[in-house]
């Protein structure tokens, strides 16, 4: 969430940081917080003047007894008492109000970096590299969209995935199940010279999501067992973050570095018959996170890694790609500064977000309270989180299927897969 104290100390600096995401709505959550926090001050103040006024009538209620005026001293007492209860519903307020601008403040979004390309939404999003890899054309028998060709390989089995789970489940076979693991691991071992592989959870707390950003705005998407308080997770974004929640890390710590290979799980609520054919848009999918806790300053050039580590990932699998910046009116929630590598599918002659590269600042730090002391200083001060989609299974495989498919309806696996394949190059059909 934003900084309270920021937001008391230069509100027109907030406000204007937040117009930048042309969301009006914004700006009045804003004034909300303003009005709750300026009323949790008054009723601080008022709350101090009140026990200082009881532990002053307190002070002559014993020095009356002493003197034997026991008369006067319950008088004094019957104001202190009413005092007393004029405290305890000065708290009693003071406690819902808190709670009030919590719930303002974890709805607010992150302000956007002021590098962050200005825009209204994802129309105005630039391309900053490429397209790169991208043929002048392609020919027919890539204009397959993949379920097609996947289907007919026998590789991709949705009908009985329906049957047992539901709508929006999918379900690999044979060397398409065989294709979904090695893009994970080929995903794993291009990121395991710097990062700590982990096996997170996949069931976690309220607090987490929270954490995170996807609690309380989007509960809608997510999954929960409301018998434990527990949520499937989105992404491993979700449990690699609160690894530190309530934590202060010694700044030569820093950066931490987090990898993990999780399946995620969505309810893509409002995406009714908008890509749920094949496997662009499903309940349950693999994917490989990588996430980074920095210090303010180490941040800006982590960003920048995070992007050449997925844009070499999918440049080695041999796929049309581009990469876009992510402008002010489409950021998400969290998001101080965001780029989204996609890739082409003749199939569907369209481009695919395959990753998203994002910076949060101290957004999440500050929900999850993840701290950091620098050497030598006294106090500690919140670090900055960073996560990107290493490689997300669903639409990268689907982008193999139809950028590889040859004439004879085969589909040749891109040669950076090789070694995890068990020696298949080529998934033909039977």
């Amino acid at each position: 969430m934003i900084d309270v104290r920021l937001l008391r100390n230069d509100p027109e600096m907030v406000r204007a940081l937040l117009a930048r995401r042309h969301k009006p709505e914004l700006l009045v959550q804003l004034q909300e917080a303003e009005t709750l926090d300026a009323r949790l001050r008054d009723i601080t103040t008022e709350r101090d003047t009140t026990r200082a006024k009881v532990n002053d009538l307190s002070k002559q209620v014993g020095a009356l007894r002493r003197s034997g005026d026991n008369d006067a001293a319950e008088t004094f007492m019957a104001q202190s008492r009413a005092l007393g209860d004029a405290e305890q519903a000065l708290v009693a307020e003071f406690d819902q109000l808190t709670e009030s601008l919590r719930d303002v403040l974890l709805r607010i979004p992150n302000t956007p970096h002021p590098d962050a390309v200005d825009g209204a939404g994802d129309h105005e999003n630039p391309t900053i590299t490429g397209p790169i890899n991208m043929p002048a054309s392609f020919p027919d028998y890539q204009r397959v969209p993949h379920w097609e060709t996947a289907t007919a390989l026998g590789i991709l089995d949705n009908e009985r995935a329906v049957k047992i789970s539901g709508a929006m489940f999918t379900m690999q076979r044979g060397a398409g199940a065989t294709l979904a693991r090695a893009l994970c691991q080929l995903a794993l071992d291009r990121n395991a010279d710097a990062f700590e592989e982990v096996r997170p959870p996949s069931l976690v707390t309220t607090a987490t999501l929270t954490a995170t950003g996807q609690l309380p705005k989007f509960a809608d998407d997510a999954y929960a067992i409301e018998r434990d308080d527990l949520w499937c997770i989105p992404t491993a974004e979700s449990s690699l973050t609160s690894i530190h929640a309530g934590e202060v890390l010694d700044e030569a710590m820093l950066p931490v570095r987090y990898m993990a290979h999780t399946s995620c799980y969505r309810r893509e609520a409002g995406s009714a018959g908008r890509d749920t054919r094949g496997m662009l848009r499903t309940h349950e999918f693999d994917k490989v996170e990588i996430l980074s806790v920095t210090t303010p300053e180490q941040a800006p050039e982590m960003l920048q890694e995070l992007v050449r580590r997925v844009e070499g990932t999918i440049a080695v699998l041999g796929l049309p790609y581009r990469i876009i910046e992510i402008c002010t009116g489409d950021l998400g929630q969290s998001h101080h500064r965001s780029f989204d590598v996609e890739v082409y599918v003749p199939g569907g002659d369209s481009w695919l977000e395959v990753s998203s590269i994002s910076w949060f600042s101290d957004y999440q730090a500050r929900r999850a309270d993840i701290r950091f002391k620098r050497t030598g200083q006294k106090g500690t001060e919140m670090t900055h989180t960073l996560n990107a989609s290493a490689l997300a299974v669903p639409r990268v495989w689907a982008a193999i299927i139809e950028n590889n498919r040859q004439q004879d309806g085969s589909v040749i696996i891109p040669e950076a897969l090789h070694p995890y394949m068990r020696g298949i190059t080529r998934i033909s059909p039977k």
